[in-house]
C-alpha cells in the first residue's frame, strides 16, 4: 500500500477523528472506507445540475457570439483587444 499526504479542512479532520475514536479504528481506515463507498454524494448533495441550478441562465451574454465556446480561437483575440480598450 502506498502513502498519500493530503491537507484537509479542520472540520473534516475533526469529523474523521471523532468517527475513528467512536469505531475504534485508525483514521486511515475511516478515510479508506469513505473513499471506497460507491456512489458517494457530492459535498452539497445532489447532481451537478442541482448544485448549480441557481446559476443556470444567470450569466448575461452582452452581445457575445452564440458559437463562442466552439470557436474560441476565432473570437478570443478580438475580445481581448476590446477588453484592453475599455480599461483606459
Amino acid at each position: 500500500m502506498k502513502t498519500l499526504t493530503i491537507r484537509l479542512p479542520d472540520a473534516l479532520v475533526t469529523e474523521i477523528e471523532h468517527e475513528s475514536r467512536a469505531r475504534s479504528v485508525s483514521k486511515s481506515d475511516v478515510v479508506r472506507q469513505r473513499l471506497g463507498q460507491p456512489g458517494r454524494p457530492a459535498a452539497g448533495g445532489g447532481s451537478m445540475r442541482e448544485l448549480i441550478g441557481d446559476l443556470i441562465g444567470s450569466v448575461r451574454n452582452d452581445g457575445l457570439p452564440a458559437d463562442l465556446s466552439g470557436n474560441k480561437k476565432k473570437y478570443l483575440p478580438a475580445l481581448i483587444r476590446a477588453k484592453k480598450r475599455h480599461r483606459r
